[in-house]
């Protein structure tokens, strides 16, 4: 069973404020607690089905500590409707300060709602090998359930920095890309160098004013049908898409 003590912390990790003040988080299901526990995150502790643990032997002697429980404890413990594999409490890393590299893209969040939202965007910037996430302070947490449950396993890869963005993108040394509804066509664009900012905005208003003041290149994906708008992470996908597709095909000798 769960003990009633670590039942107690796991329901506090529901709440950001709890996850903050003990500096964890859970991640649930097979695939995603596998991942964590073969990367080099610390697993304060596992609580997972006794068939889980006959099949990954190996795997759980990463958690520091390991509990068998049934599926319905996992179920009510977590955020999952249904759950036969594990649940694993994990410490929160310590990132380094953030600091854009040169020739690298970066994505910027201004004020994402939708904790699914983030997650699906962790997950595509892990797709196209973007490294770091900068999002301002009202962005959903990169820790919530939904979030990481979203984001697979790519929330182990790619690092979120919560911070003013208007500080960020004033120091900018490589062109801000923003989304907007009107902009230059992004399949189209002429790439000044390989590397930058992609801001995408909030879900309802999109970018903020104060951050759109720091936009040196406004973008649209270019409509072919009467739909108003996209899901901000199929946003993201597509112009990840074309930035990173025009930097491989683009010869460096070209951007000088």
């Amino acid at each position: 069973m769960i003990s009633n003590k670590w039942a107690k912390l796991i329901k506090s990790l529901h709440l950001k404020k709890y996850r903050k003040t003990e500096q964890l988080f859970f991640v649930e299901g097979e695939k995603a607690v596998l991942e964590v526990l073969a990367s080099d995150w610390t697993v304060r502790a596992l609580f997972a089905t006794e068939n889980f643990i006959a099949q990954q032997p190996n795997a759980i002697k990463t958690a520091q500590l390991v509990q068998a429980c049934s599926s319905d404890e996992l179920v009510k413990n977590g955020t999952f409707s249904s759950n036969d594999a594990a649940l694993a409490v994990v410490e929160m890393p310590q990132w380094s300060a953030f600091s854009a590299k040169a020739d690298s893209w970066t994505l910027v969040l201004d004020n994402i709602n939708d904790p699914g939202n983030l997650g699906t965007i962790i997950r595509i910037a892990d797709w196209y090998g973007i490294k770091h996430i900068v999002c301002s302070p009202d962005t959903a947490d990169c820790f919530n359930p939904k979030v990481i449950a979203a984001a697979k396993g790519s929330f182990l890869r790619v690092q979120l920095h919560y911070l003013p963005l208007a500080e960020v993108l004033a120091d900018a040394s490589m062109p801000v890309y923003g989304a907007y509804l009107g902009g230059e066509n992004v399949h189209q664009l002429q790439l000044p160098n390989i590397g930058g900012y992609i801001v995408l905005g909030n879900e309802a208003n999109g970018i903020s004013a104060i951050t759109g003041e720091w936009v040196n290149r406004k973008i649209t994906i270019p409509a072919f049908g009467a739909a108003e708008s996209l899901n901000v992470g199929i946003a993201a996908a597509v112009i990840c898409d074309n930035l990173l597709r025009l930097s491989a095909s683009t010869p460096a000798a070209a951007l000088k």
